[in-house]
């Protein structure tokens, strides 16, 4: 009998507390893949982005609105190529449950300023300007809902009632956009601006924030700079960043998403400790005088001592693979759903070795203690117990 088979026997001499052990550990490490996978998703950014674009936003909140007379100010600024706005509409369709992104924008201004994405048919974008309840839509979620250019979509506000009370909003597709041929990492529901403006009760004669295309990179940062110089001490104060960071931002609105999964997490894993340390002890004192006759036999007390430890180790490290091995069982199935929250959400194998490499680093802390105490053991008083 091998080293690892011995171990492996050992642990499974009390077959049910094992096995529940065992079953707390892997929950444990599903738990630390969905969570750091969910992190990633939103310190990645949640829509399609270029670290040469502008967002201007509102200083002291998201939730404020910008004016539209601001436009042909920052237009003025040397260096601005390009200007085009968004404002998050909100409202849901059929379901709550079923979230994507709702923004009117100048159909012409936008798709200047956003230039990778590909507007089809070839006259989408010149009925997306002509009609006003024209909408244009990713590609991505035009599969999802399985919808067709020509669909007419209602949507019902949640934020904005229209001027005649009704909340009840409906656009027809005139077209499908794709990134580089595919979906954008989180999809959009473009409408048009005007009727938003025309239509809503109110918010039309304000926007959520400004696009800007700089005429270099390098102008980039003197650009942010102007612009929030320019408003700083005007009614409606703006905070300047790359389109990169505006998504980090946004994304954590619900919250620092790094920090909750961290304290989820060392929460978890705290239990764990307890527990599985609680296990090892327990079976250690159930095993001391089977340890004695080892040392009896000729067993050095370091192998004894490893012999613990591994126990422990191992006990965590199959947890974490089977852990590891969920998340990826379940993973491509929990994409779908949640991409069109966190945008780009994947279960990699770079969160798989931090996984392991935490299981074994648990169990060397769990065992610790068992193995030093089983170095320790003298022969004649544990056979004596």
């Amino acid at each position: 009998m091998s080293i690892v088979s011995l171990m492996w026997a050992n642990l499974f001499r009390k077959p049910t507390r094992t096995s529940l052990t065992l079953a707390s550990v892997t929950v444990a490490f599903l738990l630390f893949m969905l969570l750091r996978s969910i992190s990633a998703a939103f310190d990645s950014g949640i829509a399609v982005t270029a670290t040469d674009r502008l967002m201007v936003m509102p200083k002291y909140s998201q939730v404020d609105s910008l004016p539209f007379a601001q436009k042909q100010q920052i237009l003025r600024i040397e260096g601005v190529d390009g200007i085009a706005h968004t404002s998050w509409f909100g409202g849901t369709y059929q379901d709550p449950k079923n979230f994507f992104a709702k923004y009117p924008v100048d159909p012409l201004s936008y798709f200047d300023v956003y230039s990778e994405l590909d507007l089809e048919p070839a006259d989408a974008l010149e009925r997306f300007t002509r009609e006003r309840t024209a909408a244009v839509v990713d590609v991505g979620l035009m599969q999802d809902y399985g919808w067709e250019i020509g669909d007419v979509i209602p949507i019902q506000g949640t934020i904005y009632a229209k001027t005649d009370g009704s909340r009840l909003w409906e656009f027809e597709i005139v077209g499908q956009f794709t990134e580089k041929g595919e979906s954008s990492s989180f999809p959009l529901f473009l409408f048009h601006y005007e009727y938003f403006k025309e239509a809503a009760s109110f918010g039309g004669d304000a926007v959520g924030n400004w696009i800007i295309r700089p005429s270099s990179a390098e102008r980039a940062d003197a650009i942010a700079q102007e612009i929030d110089a320019l408003f700083e001490n005007s009614a409606d104060p703006t905070k300047t960043a790359s389109e990169e960071e505006y998504n980090r931002q946004f994304a954590r609105q619900l919250g620092d998403m790094g920090f909750i999964t961290t304290m989820i997490m060392s929460a978890v894993f705290f239990t764990i400790v307890l527990l599985t340390g609680n296990t090892m002890t327990q079976a250690l004192r159930e095993r001391i005088p089977e340890l004695a006759v080892l040392k009896t036999l000729g067993f050095q007390d370091g192998t004894v001592s490893l012999m613990v430890l591994g126990e422990a180790i191992l006990l965590c490290l199959v947890g974490g693979v089977l852990g590891v091995a969920l998340a990826f069982l379940i993973g491509p199935g929990l994409v779908t759903a949640l991409e069109g929250i966190f945008g780009s959400f994947e279960v990699n194998l770079t969160t798989a070795l931090e996984a392991l490499v935490l299981s074994v680093l648990i169990g060397t802390v769990i065992g610790i203690i068992p193995a030093v105490s089983a170095q320790r053991l003298a022969i004649v008083d544990a056979l004596r117990k």
